[in-house]
């Protein structure tokens, strides 16, 4: 009886210490790699206000539209930097001759939205706890389809974002 007892202990305290060490070191793991993009876009984007629009030449050669939502729109009307809770957004499209405004015009001047990019839509969602690796800010960006940018292909955002650290990682300026 006591063998048993005495091997049933044994176990039983090696259960715990198991237990306890997958825990721990699921923990610390789960901090190490907090994420820093945000996998879900941010619900009823579309009816957030327009900060500005751009035309992206180069590699990127887009147009766009910058939002923002409530709390990111009194930001960019006041003073940065921008306060936890702001979203900043942007959709892109490749654009296209407008063939009807051109026959108007009488000569090829007018472009509009065509598909979109293959970073569709991207946004920037101020959280200075959850993204204080990356200046507060998360970032993410995704396809038509909603689908996610991979890790690997968000980790030039920060880095290009740093060049504008002191208007708080923002490049879009509010245009009136």
């Amino acid at each position: 009886m006591k063998k048993s007892t005495l091997l049933l202990v044994g176990i039983a305290t090696l259960a715990v210490v198991v237990v306890f060490t997958a825990t721990t070191s699921r923990h610390v793991t789960a901090q190490e790699a907090a994420p820093i993009f945000v996998k879900k876009i941010p619900p009823g984007y579309r009816d957030w206000k327009v900060v500005s629009v751009a035309h992206e030449a180069g590699e990127l050669n887009d147009i766009r539209a910058v939002l923002g939502n409530d709390i990111a729109i009194k930001a960019y009307r006041g003073k940065l930097p921008f306060p936890e809770g702001a979203i900043v957004g942007r959709i892109a499209w490749s654009y296209v001759p407008s063939a009807e405004n051109n026959k108007s015009f009488g000569r090829e001047q007018s472009f509009v939205a065509g598909p979109p990019t293959d970073a569709y839509l991207q946004f920037m969602v101020k959280d200075s706890k959850k993204y204080a690796a990356t200046g507060g800010w998360g970032y993410s960006s995704f396809d038509k389809d909603g689908k996610p940018t991979d890790d690997e292909g968000m980790k030039g955002c920060f880095p290009c974002h740093q060049a504008i650290k002191d208007r708080d990682f923002i490049f879009t300026k509010y245009a009136p």
